[in-house]
């Protein structure tokens, strides 16, 4: 170190010179803002290190608050996500309640409008297995219901009663394989048995192939089977083909369509009517009636019709005339005189004006009777009887 002082000392005083020679001259010289050199140096050269040291001193303090803060907000956060899962849980809840609640005023106005006596029922287990269509419902025989009773919903049959507890049932779904039901398609009225395939889909046997049924129709019970009655909803054909004997129908059961939560009972049932296809409207569509000062159209001329028709009407005006209607005359009545012997004023409707008087006209019994008197006059002759000719008049 020594020996670098040493070597160097010259060189080291000029620049020590040189540099108090500068401070001297900044500190003497002022600038244009009256500020001296000096002191324009020490600031350009301090600037930079204070804008870092303050840089740290902020990044500091502000990691130092959002490391505090953080905590807090993920606390905050923790309990806002607790409360948005029990709000979710709230709402589904409520939802199901809702859906309930329709499902219930839904059985309720069925109930209320069929005919049957029914009681309402809530699904609360099914049967083990994989393949067991079996559930269990919250009636038993406390509330009269019994084996064999059928159970529906208001969109369709669902199952029967295999076993009744003092609170709870059995009951056997449409899908099981044991199933079976009498129904009647409702288009061409066609009797099948519903049974079971033991998925989520029946099927319609003995229904012969020549017998009609078309995909989509609608089936209901028959009432043959005395369990279910007769015009309950039951599916809609899904596939429909030939077989080797009988037709292969593939039904889609309308009660499970919607899942099964609350069914119906039938206590007593009543049969019903099975609804016609293609109802019309019941509504009727009337033209506005026509304003008071609207122009009259022209009245047609009504067609006279045809000679069938005239002559209807001259025997119906002459059995009126004479105190007789055709089909109401009792057994044994005076049959309508044709041919009337007094005159009827001229105009009556139904009774021809007299022609004018012609020499060669026939007499007025000929002229009514027409080919029947000339018929007998035939005859006469040919059995040598002499024919009445008309009477000749007398002179003036």
């Amino acid at each position: 170190m020594d020996h670098l002082i040493n070597r160097y000392r010259n060189i080291s005083a000029l620049l020590v010179a040189i540099l108090a020679q500068l401070v001297l001259l900044g500190y003497q010289v002022k600038g244009n803002q009256d500020v001296r050199l000096i002191r324009t140096w020490t600031m350009t050269a301090v600037t930079p290190l204070a804008k870092g040291i303050e840089s740290l001193r902020s990044g500091t303090l502000r990691f130092g608050q959002n490391y505090f803060s953080l905590r807090d907000m993920r606390s905050e956060n923790e309990r806002i996500r607790v409360d948005l899962d029990k709000l979710k849980l709230e709402n589904q809840f409520l939802r199901n309640e809702l859906a309930t609640a329709d499902r219930v005023r839904a059985l309720a106005a069925f109930q209320h409008r069929s005919p049957s006596k029914m009681v309402a029922a809530r699904v609360i287990g099914a049967a083990g297995g994989t393949n067991s269509k079996l559930v269990l419902i919250d009636r038993g025989s406390l509330a009269k219901v019994e084996k064999g009773m059928a159970v529906i919903t208001p969109d369709g049959i669902v199952g029967k009663v295999i076993a009744a507890f003092p609170t709870a049932s059995q009951v056997l779904l449409v899908t099981d394989a044991g199933f079976a039901a009498g129904v009647l398609s409702q288009k061409n009225r066609v009797h099948g048995i519903l049974k079971g395939n033991g998925h989520n889909s029946c099927h319609v046997e003995y229904v012969q192939n020549e017998q009609k049924v078309d995909a989509g129709e609608a089936f209901f019970t028959s009432g043959d089977d005395r369990v279910f009655p007769k015009g309950l909803p039951v599916g809609i054909a899904k596939v429909v083909r030939p077989g080797n004997q009988f037709a292969e129908i593939v039904i889609e059961p309308a009660g499970m369509r919607n899942g099964l939560e609350e069914v119906l009972v039938v206590l007593e049932g009543m049969h019903e009517a099975i609804p016609e296809t293609g109802a019309t409207s019941a509504q009727i569509f009337l033209m506005p009636q026509a304003p008071p000062d609207a122009a009259q159209a022209p009245a047609l001329p009504v067609d006279a019709g045809t000679e069938a028709d005239r002559m209807r009407e001259r025997y119906r005006a002459l059995g009126e005339a004479q105190n007789q209607k055709f089909g109401e005359n009792p057994p044994g009545s005076k049959v309508v005189d044709f041919n009337p012997k007094t005159e009827q004023p001229k105009g009556s409707p139904g009774v021809p004006e007299p022609a004018p008087p012609n020499k060669q006209q026939p007499p007025a019994g000929a002229a009514a009777l027409g080919p029947a008197s000339n018929a007998v006059s035939r005859s006469q002759s040919a059995v040598g009887e002499p024919v009445p000719g008309p009477t000749p008049s007398k002179p003036q």
